[in-house]
C-alpha cells in the first residue's frame, strides 16, 4: 500500500505526520510512501531528505490523495480535505469525533475509514500509539520553558557575591502526562515544585519526582482512574470549593502556575479564578495548557499572552507541541508507524483492519459507510485497579501473651515428640544391631542433633560465612587421607591423593569465602 502524507493547512501548524526515519520503518512493513512537497519544511525535514529515504515527493495535495491508499496527517481534515477522500481510503490523524459530528457525516458518506489518534484507548498495549501522551509530554516540557522565558528570575536558588536569589515556587495543577512532564522539568531546573491532582493515587508519582503533593483537608472517595480511562473525573461541588480554598491560600506565595486539567468531552474546568490571579505577586506567570478547551484560568485568552493589571503574565498558547515541531513530528510519526504496524500484521504491505482488536476498534470512528463512534469499552481495563491493603489488626497485650504461650507449647510438644520418636527408634535399632555399631550410631545421631540446633539458631545473614568456615573445619578429614597416602596399595594411594586435593579445596575455599563475606560488612 502507499502511505501519503499531506501538508498541514491549519494556520501555524508546523508538525508533519511522516519523517524520513518513519518512512524507512514503513518500508520494512512493505509500504511505499509519498509526501506533499514542503510538508516537512517547518519541522526541519527537507524534500531532499525524504527523497533520500525513498519517499516520492509529489507536487500538491491532490496528487497525494490520488496516489495514496492511506493518508496520514496531524490535525483533523478540513471539510474540503474530507470531501476529497475516496471510497475505501483510510485516514489516520487527530479527529476529535465528539466535537466534529458534521465532519464524521462527510467522511461516512465518502465511504472512507478514519482512524482517530486521539481515540487510541489508554491500555498498556497501546502506549506506543498514544499520540495524546506524546504531545502532552512535549506540551508539559515546553510550558515550563515558556514560563521561564516570561519569568524575570532564576528557577533555582543561588547565593552569589551580589546577594542571595531565592528559588522560584512553581505549582502544577493536574498530574497527567503533561503535568508530570512539567514537574520533571521544573524540579530539574531547581524550582520548589508543588503539584495537585484530584486523584490521590498519583501522590507517590509526584513525590518520587521531587515535588510536593498538595493535599486537601477534605474526605471524599476518589474515583479510580481505571473507570475513566486514566483521566480525572468531575468532582463534587464540595470538593471543588475545598480545592479553590486551598489554591487561594497558595496563590500569594506562588511564582509560576501551570494548569493542565482536562476532562474528556467537557470544557476545561475553571481552577484558577480571577481573584487568585489578583493575589499573585507582580512578575508571576500562568501557563494554561487547557487554553484550547476554554482554559483553567478565568483570564486565559486562547492563542494569546496577556499581562494583567497587577503584572501577572497569562500565557494561553494552544500550539505548544508545534513550537517544538522537529521533536513533536518525530514522536507523532513514530506513533503513526506503530499504528500501521498493528494494521499490517504480516508485514507484507497489506492493511488488515481487524475490528476485533481493542486498539484498532477503539480508534476507528468511521468504516464502510458507518459511524463507529463511540467505541465499546475495551476488554482490558485502562489501569489495573489496586485492591486496598487489608489493615493488620493490632493485638492487645493479653492477646500477645496468649499467642506467645500457645507458640511455646507447640514448640515444646514438637521437640518432646521428636525426642521420644528418636529414642524409640534408637532402642529398636539396639535390639538387632551389634554393640560396636550402636556406639558409633549414637555418636552420629547426637552430632547431627547438636549440629542442627546450633545452625538453626544462627541468623540467616550469617549462614554463608558460617557454612564456609564449617567446610574448612570439616576438612580435618585431610589428616586421614594423609595417613593413607603412604599405603602400599596403589588404589588406596590414588584415592588418598584425590581426598587430599578435594579437602584442600574445601579448606582454602572455605576461608577465602569467609574472608570475602566478612569484608562486605567492613567500611573500606
Amino acid at each position: 500500500m502507499k502511505i501519503g502524507c499531506l501538508s498541514e493547512v491549519f494556520a501555524g501548524e508546523a508538525r508533519v505526520a511522516l519523517t524520513p526515519d518513519s518512512a524507512l520503518a514503513l518500508a520494512k512493513l512493505g509500504h511505499a510512501s509519498v509526501i506533499q512537497s514542503g510538508a516537512g519544511a517547518k519541522a526541519g525535514f527537507s524534500d531532499a531528505a525524504y527523497a533520500a529515504a525513498g519517499v516520492e515527493v509529489l507536487a500538491d495535495a491532490a496528487a497525494v490523495i490520488a496516489a495514496a491508499d492511506v493518508l496520514v496527517k496531524v490535525r483533523g481534515p478540513e471539510a474540503a480535505e474530507a470531501q476529497a477522500l475516496r471510497e475505501g481510503q483510510t485516514l489516520i490523524s487527530f479527529f476529535w469525533p465528539a466535537q466534529n459530528a458534521e465532519l464524521l457525516e462527510i467522511v461516512k458518506d465518502r465511504g472512507a475509514t478514519v482512524v482517530a489518534m486521539d481515540m487510541v484507548p489508554r491500555i498498556s498495549r497501546a502506549q506506543k500509539m498514544d499520540a495524546l501522551s506524546s504531545m502532552a509530554n512535549i506540551a508539559g516540557y515546553r510550558a515550563v520553558i515558556e514560563a521561564g522565558a516570561n519569568f524575570g528570575r532564576f528557577f533555582t536558588g543561588q547565593v552569589t557575591a551580589a546577594g542571595k536569589v531565592p528559588p522560584a515556587r512553581v505549582l502544577i495543577v493536574g498530574a497527567g502526562v503533561a503535568g508530570l512532564a512539567a514537574i520533571g522539568t521544573s524540579t530539574s531546573l531547581g524550582a520548589i515544585t508543588l503539584a495537585f491532582d484530584v486523584r490521590p493515587e498519583v501522590a507517590e508519582q509526584i513525590e518520587s519526582m521531587g515535588a510536593e503533593f498538595v493535599y486537601l483537608d477534605f474526605a471524599e472517595a476518589a474515583q479510580d482512574g481505571a473507570a475513566t480511562g486514566g483521566y480525572a473525573a468531575p468532582s463534587s461541588p464540595e470538593f471543588r470549593e475545598a480545592q479553590l480554598k486551598k489554591f487561594r491560600e497558595l496563590a500569594p506565595g506562588i511564582d509560576i502556575v501551570i494548569t493542565t486539567a482536562l476532562i474528556p468531552g467537557r470544557p476545561a474546568p475553571k481552577l484558577w479564578t480571577a481573584d487568585m490571579v489578583a493575589l499573585m505577586k507582580p512578575g508571576s506567570v500562568i501557563v494554561d495548557l487547557a487554553a484550547e478547551r476554554g482554559g483553567n484560568c478565568d483570564l486565559t485568552v486562547p492563542d494569546q499572552k496577556i499581562v494583567t493589571d497587577n503584572g501577572v503574565t497569562v500565557v494561553g498558547y494552544t500550539d505548544f507541541p508545534s513550537r517544538m515541531a522537529a521533536q513533536a513530528s518525530t514522536l507523532y510519526a513514530t506513533n503513526i508507524r506503530h499504528m500501521l504496524t498493528d494494521l499490517t500484521p504480516k508485514k507484507d504491505g497489506v492493511i488488515v483492519h481487524n475490528m476485533e482488536d481493542d486498539v484498532i476498534r477503539g480508534a476507528t470512528v468511521t468504516k464502510d459507510h458507518a459511524i463507529t463512534f463511540p467505541p465499546p469499552p475495551p476488554k482490558i481495563a485502562a489501569i489495573a485497579a489496586q485492591k486496598p491493603k487489608e489493615k493488620v489488626k493490632e493485638l492487645t497485650v493479653e492477646e500477645k501473651r496468649a499467642a506467645e504461650a500457645a507458640a511455646f507449647k507447640t514448640q515444646t510438644r514438637n521437640q518432646v515428640g521428636m525426642l521420644v520418636v528418636g529414642g524409640a527408634l534408637i532402642l529398636l535399632a539396639g535390639l538387632f544391631a551389634p554393640a560396636s555399631f550402636m556406639s558409633h550410631f549414637i555418636v552420629f545421631v547426637l552430632s547431627v542433633y547438636v549440629g542442627v540446633q546450633v545452625i538453626w539458631n544462627v541468623s540467616h545473614s550469617l549462614h554463608t560465612p558460617l557454612m564456609a568456615v564449617t567446610n574448612a573445619i570439616s576438612s580435618i578429614i585431610i589428616l586421614g587421607a594423609l595417613m593413607q597416602i603412604g599405603s602400599g596399595n596403589f588404589l588406596v594411594v590414588i584415592l588418598a591423593a584425590a581426598s587430599v586435593f578435594m579437602a584442600g579445596i574445601n579448606i582454602f575455599g572455605g576461608f577465602m569465602v569467609t574472608r570475602r563475606m566478612l569484608a562486605m560488612f567492613q567500611k573500606s
